[in-house]
Formats: C-alpha cells, sequence, structure tokens
C-alpha cells in the first residue's frame, strides 16, 4: 500500500497533537499533581454540574424520537438519488461497536451487582434494590446514549452528506455562525472535539485493559497488575494501528462484524446455560418498568437525598457519552450515508436500545440469580474488584475456560474497534474533513490513544477515567446543544416540504 501525502488542518492537528504530547509527558512526571489536579476537577464539574448534564440529556431522546416521527423523517442524507453503501447487518455491527464497545462486556455484570448492593434510594440488597439494578442501568445504557449520538451524527451526516460541508464537528454549526466555522471558533470546535474522543476512548480502552487483565487471570493464571495492563494496552493498540491500517471495509468492518457474531455468542451461552427462567422472566419485566420510569428517571438527580451515588454513576455516563459523542456521532454519520432520517434514528436509537436491555438482563440478573440462591456471593467479588466479575459469573457455569476464552476474544475485538474506528475519526477532524484520511496519520492517533489511556490508568485508575470523561463532557456539552439547535434550523430552512420522492423508491 502506498502512503498518501499528509492532508491536515495544521491548526487543528498540530494543535491537538501539542497538548497531547503535554498531557501524555504530565501524566509521566507529574503523575501525583495530574491526579490531585483531576480529582479537583471532578469533585467541581459534580458539585457545580450535575444539574446541566440531566437536564440536557433529558432532552436529546425528546428530540430523535420527534425528528424520525415528523416530515423530516424521509429527508435521505445524501441526495436523493443515494443509496446506503453498507448492507443493514453491517451498518447495525459497526455502529453497536463504536457507540457502546468496552463498556458493556464490563458493566454488563457489574453495574446490576453494584446497584443492588448500593442502590440510589431503596435497602440495600432487597428486592426493591433488584428491581432499580436493572432499571438504572438499563436508563443509563438505553436510549441517553444513542440519542446523544443521533444529534451529533445527524447533524454531520445532513451537512456533509446533503449541504456538501466537510465532514468535521466544526460544520455542524453553519446554520448558527456561516463560514466562521473555517476560523478559530471552528478551530476550537474541532480541538476540543480531538479531546473528547480522545478521552472517550481511553476510558473504553482504561476498562478494556482491566477486564483483559482479568480474564488473563482467571483464564491462565497471570497476576492482574499495573504493568500487565500496560502491556495489554501496549498489544491491543498495535492490533488497532494494523486494523485502521486496512481502511474501513477490509478492517473495521469486517472486525465489527466478527464481534457483534461472537458477543452475540457469549450472550446466548449465558441465558442458555444459566438460570434461564429467571433470566426470561426478568426480560418483560425490565422492558416495562424501564418504559414506564423513563422520564422519572430522566430527571432523577438526587435533589431530596443528598446523595452521592449520582455522581459516580449518572453524571459519569452522562460526560463519557457526551465526549464520546464526536467520535460515535462522526464515525456514524461516516457509515450512513444515502439513509433517510428516519432510517438513521430508528437503527441507531431503537434497535441497539432493545439489544441492550437483553444484554443486561441475560448478565445482570444472572449474576442475581446466583447471588440471591446462595450460589455465589457476586457481590462481594465485584466489590473487590468490578473488572472479574464477568469472569466470575462464567465460573458458575459449564465450560468455563471455553467460555472465559471467548469473552477474552470478544472483549479484544470491542478493544480493537473501538480504538480503530476512533482513530479513523480523529484523523478526518484533523484533517479538515477528509472521508479517507492518509494511513500515517491514522497510525499517530491509534498510537497516542493507547498513551492516554495508559497515563490515565497510572494517575488513578477508574477514577482518572471517571474524570476524564467529566472533564472533556462539560464544555462539548454546550457544543452539542448549539449543535442540537443549528440541526433543527437548516431541516426548518432547507427541507420546508417532505421529500416525495423518497415515497415511490422501493425498499433497500
Amino acid at each position: 500500500m502506498t502512503s498518501r501525502k499528509l492532508s491536515v488542518d495544521p491548526a487543528v492537528f498540530y494543535t491537538s497533537a501539542a497538548l497531547m504530547v503535554a498531557f501524555v509527558l504530565a501524566g509521566t512526571f507529574a503523575t501525583e499533581t495530574l491526579s490531585s489536579v483531576a480529582s479537583a476537577i471532578q469533585s467541581g464539574i459534580v458539585s457545580r454540574f450535575g444539574w446541566l448534564y440531566i437536564l440536557v440529556v433529558g432532552v436529546f431522546p425528546a428530540l430523535a424520537i420527534y425528528l424520525m416521527l415528523s416530515r423530516f423523517g424521509s429527508v435521505r442524507l445524501g441526495k436523493d438519488s443515494d443509496r446506503p453503501e453498507y448492507g443493514t447487518i453491517a451498518w447495525l455491527s459497526m455502529l453497536y461497536g463504536a457507540g457502546l464497545g468496552i463498556g458493556l462486556v464490563f458493566y454488563g455484570v457489574a453495574e446490576p451487582l453494584l446497584h443492588y448492593a448500593t442502590p440510589p434510594v431503596a435497602e440495600p440488597l432487597s428486592q426493591a434494590a433488584a428491581e432499580d439494578a436493572l432499571l438504572f442501568t438499563i436508563y443509563h445504557w438505553g436510549f441517553h446514549p444513542w440519542a446523544i449520538y443521533i444529534v451529533m451524527g445527524l447533524a454531520l451526516a445532513y451537512g456533509a452528506f446533503r449541504r456538501d460541508l466537510p465532514l468535521t464537528v466544526s460544520s455542524t454549526l453553519y446554520p448558527l455562525i456561516g463560514k466562521r466555522i473555517y476560523g478559530p471558533i471552528g478551530k476550537a470546535v474541532d480541538i476540543l472535539a480531538v479531546f473528547g474522543t480522545l478521552f472517550g476512548l481511553a476510558t473504553s480502552l482504561g476498562l478494556g485493559a482491566s477486564q483483559i487483565a482479568s480474564g488473563l487471570n482467571a483464564v491462565a493464571g497471570i497476576e492482574n497488575t499495573t504493568p500487565v495492563q500496560m502491556l495489554v494496552i501496549a498489544v491491543i493498540t498495535g492490533m488497532a494501528t494494523l486494523s485502521v491500517v486496512a481502511g474501513l471495509d477490509k478492517g473495521i468492518r469486517r472486525l465489527s462484524l466478527a464481534n457483534s457474531g461472537l458477543a452475540l455468542a457469549l450472550m446466548a451461552f449465558v441465558i442458555l446455560v444459566g438460570p434461564t427462567l429467571a433470566v426470561m422472566d426478568a426480560l418483560p419485566q425490565n422492558f416495562g418498568t424501564y418504559l414506564q420510569e423513563l422520564v422519572g428517571t430522566t430527571f432523577f438527580s438526587e435533589a431530596y437525598n443528598d446523595g452521592d451515588w449520582q455522581a459516580s454513576w449518572t453524571l459519569f455516563y452522562w460526560g463519557w457519552w457526551v465526549s464520546w459523542s464526536p467520535f460515535a456521532g462522526m464515525f456514524i454519520a461516516r457509515i450512513s450515508r444515502g439513509r433517510t432520517i428516519r432510517e438513521f434514528v430508528a437503527g441507531t436509537m431503537l434497535v441497539p436500545t432493545v439489544i441492550t436491555i437483553i444484554w443486561f438482563t441475560g448478565f445482570g440478573n444472572a449474576a442475581l440469580e446466583f447471588q440471591t440462591n446462595g450460589t455465589a456471593d457476586m457481590v462481594a467479588a465485584v466489590q473487590e474488584n468490578a473488572s472479574t466479575s464477568l469472569f466470575v459469573l462464567l465460573d458458575q457455569l459449564p465450560l468455563t475456560m471455553l467460555s472465559s476464552c471467548l469473552a477474552l476474544v470478544v472483549i479484544t475485538l470491542f478493544f480493537v474497534t473501538s480504538s480503530d474506528s476512533a482513530s479513523f475519526v480523529i484523523d478526518m477532524i484533523t484533517s479538515g474533513g477528509d472521508p479517507n484520511p492518509p494511513v500515517v496519520q491514522r497510525v499517530f492517533w491509534a498510537v497516542s490513544e493507547g498513551a492516554v489511556a495508559a497515563i490515565l490508568l497510572l494517575v488513578g485508575g477508574l477514577s482518572a477515567l471517571q474524570t476524564a470523561s467529566l472533564t472533556t463532557g462539560l464544555p462539548f456539552t454546550f457544543v452539542l446543544v448549539a449543535i442540537a439547535i443549528a440541526l433543527l434550523k437548516t431541516l426548518h430552512q432547507n427541507e420546508a416540504v417532505p421529500h416525495r420522492a423518497d415515497i415511490a423508491q422501493p425498499a433497500e
């Protein structure tokens, strides 16, 4: 493969690279100072801006559903004659791997158990706590993250494929600030998007490294230490680099399809070999409770019980999803050309949410069943080390070694697909919207992501990962609000009448 000449937006590329290098150096040579600063930042954000996260993120699902059901639903992301580049299965596999990735496997068992032990409202370890455990877990992983990605993804895809703007985050603000997207304001937004992607991805990579190290301990007896986690990050970053060099079709698409199949196989194994009846009994109730309590949980803010549960959970997730949105939104936009807004919203929010509910019911309710019937003290295991929870669950089932090896492969592939997808996206942003950026730049950003993840684990483990998400997510929350307003404005200005040309088109 011949390497293309560098294609960069100098202000965005070199500023982002310099700030990233400065962060890595600070983490390497001033670890304790960086850790103290991170802790102070997290405390300040939680105490002063938690309400902002709750309000802003709470509105996005309603906006997404409005766009799907309104007359804008028939608008095609591209020219009226464009059709999807990827089949539905490949499309869903790629967006699901990019949108949630490692976190889904890391928290599949851990989060329901931790909510059961320390619920936000109910009595700990009670039946009510078990019900709330699944409710709040699904709330964190259901409509809301996907709605955030939809706002970003639609704005990017509509601007790039229908209005011929560069495929970069600053272009989404064109309806509000016009050609100033090419000036300092636009550059600042793109740099912020790069850092949101870097730290959002680093959170996922840090969780993945911890869980892979725990899996290696369960399968091969290798002690889970920080050097082992660093080695895991290095190896997986190398694999991601090879994938991103292969490109979107040969690398990312094939890995996403393989990963989706293996993840579904692991979920089916746990449901069918584990406490099947308990899981199937819980499934319709979890669906119903989630839908019934959706509004209440969306705006729950611990206003009357002065607790700190939400700071460790909901606010962490909302910051993570917001900081992850430039990457997830741009990647989903890049693979969604030719789809209608209605297809985009349904495929990006409804289908993944259904799969997510089944996933957490399968793993979470299986773990709760083993806990409540006395088979294993799952709560103690997850409180000691959350990264071991999946392997502790698999240890209660037949074919433990086989299923644990399968779980390691799934985590590794999620790790690789998240890293290579994010490298691809960051390179598009820093190259001014080039949809096929040069290979050498993709390699640079893939290596950089691994370095940032390693530094965050060194300066404070999970706490540092949470702080990174909250810190980068806060300023980008204001950008997302502006993007949502800009999207509605451009749709109302440019799509005054329904696109009847789509009505007579045959189904895909």
